[in-house]
């Protein structure tokens, strides 16, 4: 009976809760819509963080490689001005329950992994336009919001 337990608090103990918790990649929908409002499907979406770059076409889910820093997306599309976004990097679940059990050892491996960290999972671009999106603003079962870049850089100051 203990021994199970051993085993997995060892487990544990030698990874991060992250990691044990959450897969290195993270699911993210990547739509693209006119100033209109339009939904514009096939467009070609380059995502870009610090482990590297994952193409999607828009109106697809892809797999992104989770990362403590910002993932860069760009959608390209014949018809349309580039959409261009930022979505941003936050700690999840995972990295807390490392700090609130004691982890630090955890905590560390699982920043360093990225597996600490979560982006938006649903996102809609607008062409001629740069959005930032948060994860902190995401509801479930809907696109999360984007803001204006300029907005966000202004208030920033």
């Amino acid at each position: 009976m203990f021994r199970p337990i051993l085993i997995l608090s060892a487990c544990l103990a030698a990874t991060g809760c992250a990691s044990v918790v959450n897969d290195s990649t993270h699911p993210i929908k990547v739509e693209t819509k006119t100033e209109a409002g339009q939904v514009v499907t096939g467009a070609d979406c380059k995502l870009t963080n610090d482990y590297g770059s994952t193409p999607v076409k828009s109106g697809e889910t892809t797999q992104v490689r989770r990362s403590s820093k910002d993932l860069d997306i760009v959608c390209k599309h014949p018809d349309n001005p580039d959409a261009t976004a930022r979505a941003i990097s936050r700690a999840n679940a995972g990295m807390f329950g490392n700090i609130i059990l004691g982890g630090g050892i955890g905590a560390i491996i699982d920043h360093n992994k990225g597996t600490a960290y979560t982006y938006p999972t649903w996102v809609q671009l607008v062409y001629g336009q740069m959005l930032v999106f948060d994860r902190s603003a995401e509801k479930d079962g809907t696109p999360t919001p984007g803001t204006a870049a300029v907005a966000a850089t202004a208030s920033a100051k």
